[in-house]
């Protein structure tokens, strides 16, 4: 797995992953398979400049993405918006990625927090396999028109150091 930063040639690659209505059905964004939806993500993802492209080594596959975003007011960086090809779901990536993430984020930051729709049962487990703590935050959004409660997770030097992401 090579993670690179996301480009504008990079649309075609992520689109035709992100348009697997599955990847989304669970996802507070679950509607994120649509061309506009995605095409909204995919220019957020350029404009934070925190974009990252998920690349399977072996076949040069585009596979995802994932995402960073800093806010040095709270002493932390936030990882998240991330997906994957169904085809790669369970297995290495997902630790592998946000192990290379958590490690190059936390030089510079003390905790790395992960914001996950209180309801995505898939991102929930794979937070708790990579050694993400639940803490007592919340936040709410309002999409379509209706309130989706985020619950936070995070990581620290300490449990990086000591967590499932080192076995």
């Amino acid at each position: 797995m090579l993670l690179r930063p996301t480009e504008p040639e990079d649309w075609d690659a992520l689109f035709a992953v992100a348009s697997d209505p599955q990847i989304w059905a669970k996802h507070p964004a679950w509607d994120r398979f649509k061309e506009p939806v995605f095409r909204a993500y995919f220019d957020d993802a350029l404009a934070s400049r925190g974009g990252l492209t998920v690349v399977d080594k072996a076949s040069g596959r585009v596979i995802g993405a994932s995402r960073y975003a800093a806010f040095p007011e709270l002493d932390e960086v936030e990882i998240g918006w991330t997906f994957l090809s169904r085809d790669f779901w369970g297995g290495a990536v997902n630790r592998q990625m946000k192990r290379l993430m958590l490690a190059y984020a936390l030089v510079a930051f003390p905790r790395v927090v992960f914001r996950v729709g209180e309801n995505n049962v898939i991102s929930c487990r794979a937070m708790e396999k990579i050694g993400g703590r639940l803490t007592d935050r919340t936040e709410s959004i309002v999409r379509g028109g209706k309130p989706v409660v985020h619950v936070l997770y995070e990581i620290d030097r300490t449990g990086f150091t000591a967590g499932p992401l080192n076995t």
